[in-house]
């Protein structure tokens, strides 16, 4: 069984710019309830479906398979939940683990996370100073939420 514990903190300030160099992802759902979630998503010319199981603390089941790009853009076009998620992101190491932040992009405009994905719950890991809350446990950062509950609509 493959599974994915990842950690989630906002990210702030602008430190973290000029470490990496951003990819454009576009994603979508097929199903999203919280009990599963099906993923389609392109990352530059490659397609990927990922089959995600409820999270249980900061884990839970994962599964990606690569499939046809132009059959990944037909089903994000016509079958996925919308509106898609667009956002940049930027792979950057840092205390020997790579830290994916997520510019979004779209009707998720001005959210910037950070996720780090660990061995175990119970990892220490150190967090680069443009690391701020974390939100693991917090639902609307979840991107499959982005989708219904897009961030530009949420009070400040």
């Amino acid at each position: 069984m493959a599974k994915e514990i990842e950690r989630k903190f906002l990210v702030v300030g602008d430190d973290w710019r000029s470490l990496a160099k951003g990819t454009n992802y576009r994603q979508g759902y097929l199903n999203s309830i919280k009990e599963r979630t099906v993923r389609i998503r392109t990352i530059d010319d490659k397609a990927f479906m990922t089959i995600k199981g409820p999270t249980v603390g900061v884990t839970r089941m994962e599964f990606e398979y690569e499939i046809p790009h132009n059959e990944c853009v037909e089903m994000l076009e016509h079958l996925a939940e919308q509106p898609i998620i667009e956002k940049n992101r930027y792979k950057i190491p840092f205390g020997g683990l790579i830290w994916e932040v997520d510019e979004f992009l779209g009707v998720n405009k001005g959210l910037i996370v950070a996720e780090v994905e660990l061995s175990s719950e119970d990892q220490e890991f150190a967090k680069p100073n443009w690391v701020g809350e974390e939100v693991s446990g917090d639902p609307r950062y979840f991107n499959s939420n982005l989708v219904a509950n897009p961030y530009t609509t949420w009070k400040k």
